[in-house]
């Protein structure tokens, strides 16, 4: 599998963070059956990379560094990682959403981790609450840019 996206804004202050982490995991594909995110090797599995689109469907995706990102004006506010980890721009993790570990070097710059499945709650209702925290982060993003 082979997916095109439009990268985030890599001059932009505010993907510092967010790019340096995924910079030092990004590789090129291996191999001609490798699943791609541009010309990196994908680091979130395409299940989640669909989650990540079901749950902001009018935003468009972006890539960095073979992971899926939401953005706004190319300024990142949600990305895929792995199996089920899902990044927002948040000041905190929303309260009625499971965590998941935060990652240091990005918690410091406003990226809380949270579950990208919320498996104890109903699906619809994990769904509805993790498409609020990715809009949430959406419009943190859009405030910082105006």
């Amino acid at each position: 599998m082979h997916v095109d996206l439009p990268s985030i804004s890599p001059e932009h202050p505010q993907n510092a963070a967010l790019l340096d982490f995924l910079r030092a995991q990004g590789a090129p594909p291996t191999g001609p059956n490798d699943y791609a995110l541009g010309e990196w090797q994908l680091h979130t599995h395409p299940d989640l990379l669909d989650r990540l689109a079901q749950l902001a469907p009018h935003a468009p995706l972006h890539a960095a560094y073979g992971v899926p990102v939401l953005a706004h004006e190319g300024i990142a506010a949600a990305a895929a990682l792995g199996t089920a980890t899902l990044l927002v721009r948040l000041p905190a993790v929303p309260a009625d959403l499971k965590a998941d570990i935060p990652i240091p070097s990005l918690a410091e710059h406003g990226w809380q981790a949270v579950n990208a499945w919320q498996s104890e709650l109903p699906s619809a209702e994990g769904t509805r609450r993790l498409s609020d925290a990715v809009q949430g982060a959406l419009a943190n993003v859009r405030d910082l840019t105006s």
